[in-house]
Parts: structure tokens; C-alpha cells; sequence
């Protein structure tokens, strides 16, 4: 009964082959790759792997980046799944204008973080609200109430983006990457540090807002490639989850099949 679960993002695919469709279910193997590579999955890394029993994706590169993906999946007699956002799926329901427009990522990251705030509900207790933060190409901030309503959320530019928009906008700003420090005393480091608090403080307003709506202080989870630049610089408690929106996957899957 092993699952594959795979994440196409903006610039990688990552993978990984669960021993069952289950939160929980320990990694048998895990990889990724930059998606100017996945026409070689087929014949490289997944090659040796034991035929998983089904698969569930999330994709938010596109449909020919799907296909080539799925080209790659005919290594297996098993049939391609793909989340599309909904209303209502495992536990949390979406109050989006248009739940089919939310990004799958965001949409896998949500249930994700509601599979884990009710692991870590105790006898006699009750659920908190969560904020997820998704740090990559952009930045989202999403809001999950104690009831597991996802309230709505932000989109804002990444590292990357702030950082190209101000080459291309501004004069001689071309430099290396800075670092993120308090008080920057070169353009490296200025221009980091602004986009580190610019994300920062977008998370924070979000967090004092949720706060004000549910009366609780929620569980703030990030996660992507870019998270850790912004583990110095915030006061919030927060955990760092890698695996969240593998952690959706498996709840969603888990949960398709208990119907």
C-alpha cells in the first residue's frame, strides 16, 4: 500500500514514497529535482523504487509540466491524481471566493496544518488557529481558524522577486545577495534585510489579526525553500515544517480513502 506524493513547484519537483497513504507513515525514499531535469525521473531515481500503490500531487508549474510528469509516471501501472482545490476537503473547509482558484500548494499546506493542530490536541482539549507561511518564489500567508476555516490570506513577492524588481527599477543596485542584519551598513545587506522585514512584518500584522479574530494564539508554521532567512529576524514562535504540503497530501489521500 505505499503512496507517492509529489510537490511540483516553481523551480523543483520534490517526491516522496510513503509507506502508506496515512499521516504519519514513515518515508521509504525521497528525492527532487529542478524541472529542467524531470524528463530523467523515470530512468534515474525512480527507477529502482518499488511500484507505489497510488499518487497524489500538487502542482502549481502548470499542465505541460504535469505532463511530462505524468510521461514519467508510465514507469508504473498507476493512475495520476492531482489536487484541485475545493470548497471542502479532510477537515477544512474554504472560505475563498473561488476555492478552485486557491493554489493547490496552498491548499495542500492548509490541511497539512490542520492535520497538525489536531495531533497535538490533548485529552479534554480544543483545536487553535494556525498561520502558514509559505516562503519560495512568492510568499503566502494563510489563516486557519480553531474550527478549520481557512479565513483567507497574502500573496507577496519572494527574496527573489523584491530583489530583481529593484535591479531592474532602480540604478545601480546590481549586487550580490546580502545578509539579513539590524542596521545595514551596505547595499547588500540593505537589500535583504528590506525584504526579509518587508515579509516579516506582513506575517506579523497576520498573526496580530488572527489573534484578534479567534481570541487564541495560533500555531505559525513555515515552510519553503527560503523559511530560514526569516528565522533571525521574527519574534513569533514559530515551527519550521518541510514536509507540510506532504503533509497534506498524505491527509488528503487518507481521507479520499475513508469515504
Amino acid at each position: 500500500m505505499s503512496f507517492l506524493a509529489i510537490d511540483i513547484g516553481n523551480t523543483r519537483l520534490k517526491w516522496a514514497l510513503f509507506a502508506s497513504p496515512q499521516p504519519g507513515a514513515p518515508v521509504l525514499h525521497q528525492g527532487a529535482a529542478f524541472l529542467e531535469t524531470i524528463d530523467a525521473l523515470a530512468e534515474g531515481p525512480w527507477k529502482p523504487l518499488p511500484e507505489p500503490a497510488s499518487m497524489l500531487g500538487c502542482d502549481v508549474a502548470g499542465d505541460a509540466v504535469r505532463r511530462r510528469v505524468e510521461e514519467q509516471l508510465e514507469l508504473w501501472d498507476v493512475d495520476p491524481r492531482w489536487v484541485v482545490p475545493s470548497a471542502h476537503e479532510a477537515g477544512v473547509t474554504s472560505r475563498y471566493d473561488h476555492p478552485n482558484r486557491l493554489g493547490a500548494d496552498r491548499w495542500c499546506s492548509l490541511i497539512g496544518a490542520r492535520a497538525r493542530v489536531l495531533a497535538e490536541v490533548g485529552p479534554g482539549g480544543a483545536p487553535r488557529p494556525a498561520l502558514v507561511v509559505m516562503v519560495g518564489t512568492a510568499v503566502t500567508v494563510d489563516a486557519l481558524d480553531a474550527e478549520g476555516n481557512f479565513l483567507g490570506g497574502l500573496i507577496l513577492p519572494g527574496f527573489g522577486m523584491m530583489l530583481r524588481a529593484l535591479e531592474l527599477g532602480t540604478a545601480g543596485l546590481r549586487v550580490p545577495t546580502g545578509e539579513v542584519v539590524d542596521f545595514p551598513t551596505n547595499t547588500s545587506d540593505a537589500l535583504m534585510s528590506g525584504g526579509a522585514n518587508a515579509i516579516a512584518g506582513a506575517i506579523e500584522r497576520q498573526h496580530r489579526r488572527l489573534v484578534a479574530r479567534t481570541g487564541q494564539q495560533p500555531l505559525l508554521l513555515m515552510t519553503g525553500g527560503a523559511a530560514v532567512k526569516l528565522a533571525p529576524i521574527t519574534d513569533l514562535s514559530f515551527e519550521m515544517v518541510d514536509s507540510l504540503i506532504f503533509d497534506g497530501l498524505l491527509r488528503i489521500q487518507a481521507h479520499r480513502l475513508a469515504l
